[in-house]
């Protein structure tokens, strides 16, 4: 069975959503569909028809990055690269969701993502400091 995860990668080329561990566990692989962030290697192609997936490649505008992306660079929370598309992702459902998270608040919507390189308090800043950024400039996360 053709997974989503596969079409994005291999027929959409969008390989910024990563395959981590297969097994849904790890986060790396996540997406928003119709809204809800997912596990991407545990979608069947088959249920994504119809629906609208939203993928790391969606978040930034032109070259502007968004406030979640910028925060994570600034704040050391994207390392290797392999876990920071899904935790940007997962960051971005929270705050739609909790306009302004406690560090408590992240630190559950984050707790599926799985990370090897920074011990997590860089992310979980980012993220907050995201939330600051958002309301400093009015836009969105």
């Amino acid at each position: 069975m053709s997974r989503l995860l596969d079409a994005l990668r291999t027929s959409l080329h969008l390989t910024g959503t990563k395959e981590g561990c297969g097994e849904g566990e790890c986060g790396a692989c996540g997406v928003t569909i119709d809204g809800r962030l997912v596990n991407s290697c545990l979608v069947p192609l088959i249920h994504a028809g119809g629906t609208a997936i939203g993928t790391i490649e969606g978040v930034a505008i032109g070259d502007q990055l968004d406030a979640v992306q910028q925060a994570f660079i600034q704040y050391g929370g994207a390392q290797c690269g392999i876990c920071t598309p899904g935790m940007v992702l997962a960051a971005r459902a929270l705050l739609e969701r909790v306009p302004d998270p406690t560090l408590e608040d992240v630190r559950h919507a984050l707790a599926g993502n799985l990370c090897r390189c920074t011990g997590y308090m860089r992310i979980f800043e980012a993220v907050l400091a995201a939330v600051k950024q958002r309301g400093q400039t009015g836009a969105g996360a």
